[in-house]
């Protein structure tokens, strides 16, 4: 027997209601269902993951399982700006883990973590699948490509700014 639990919102609920309505299984509904859970939240915490299976009428199982499968869902709170670094083979054979340094020391925080003003999540990500514009990193849900260190430091002054 499942716990009734609230928190996504009315909006939201009826948004995942009308995903699911889209297609023959709810399985095929469950990635943008997730990320509509996700963009009200921030992060996927447990309470969420439930009350998607609850709508999605999916086991809480299921929907964690896909939850932790694919890295942009975020299973942990994340600053405003999320950095994700692509260290893959050619992110990696054009500088990515010197951009992580340099990221890791302009922001004074280690890969997984958060700045203390909330404001920067720094990860190391398999890949962006952006190969020929390596190295790559997203912020959100924007690319920054073709990336070097002073590029990397007018992106920061420029999300510093806002």
């Amino acid at each position: 027997m499942r716990r009734e639990v609230h928190v996504l919102s009315d909006k939201v609920k009826s948004e995942i209601q009308q995903l699911k309505a889209r297609y023959p299984h709810p399985n095929s509904a469950l990635l943008p269902a997730l990320a509509l859970a996700q963009k009200e939240h921030g992060w996927l915490s447990p309470e969420v993951l439930e009350e998607v299976a609850e709508v999605m009428e999916l086991s809480p199982a299921q929907v964690g399982s896909v939850a932790s499968f694919y890295t942009m869902f975020n299973r942990r709170p994340v600053g405003k700006y999320l950095i994700q670094v692509c260290t893959n083979v050619a992110c990696s054979l054009l500088g990515a883990e010197h951009l992580v340094e340099h990221l890791k020391q302009k922001l004074g925080i280690g890969v997984g973590e958060t700045t203390p003003d909330g404001r920067f999540t720094l990860l190391e990500v398999e890949c962006l699948g952006s190969c020929g514009t390596a190295p790559v990193m997203q912020i959100n849900d924007t690319y920054y490509e073709n990336l070097t260190a002073e590029k990397v430091d007018q992106i920061l002054a420029e999300l510093r700014s806002r």
